[in-house]
């Protein structure tokens, strides 16, 4: 087993503790997780209409 050396462990813990800090992709992160929550929204409303609009058409269909 490879022993790593002391400076190599710090600069690993560093660069670690640096990225566990960096939150600069999380505003990012965040209006993609909106945009699907939206989406998937609309897409929900869009079958709940489209239903509406065949029901609608098979009644004024058969009352004609």
């Amino acid at each position: 087993m490879r022993v790593i050396s002391q400076p190599r462990r710090t600069r690993l813990r560093t660069l670690f503790t640096n990225l566990l800090k960096d939150e600069s992709g999380v505003t990012a992160i965040e209006y993609a997780l909106i945009a699907a929550l939206i989406a998937v929204a609309a897409i929900a409303a869009m079958q709940l209409v489209g239903t509406g609009l065949i029901n609608t058409f098979t009644s004024v269909a058969n009352k004609l």
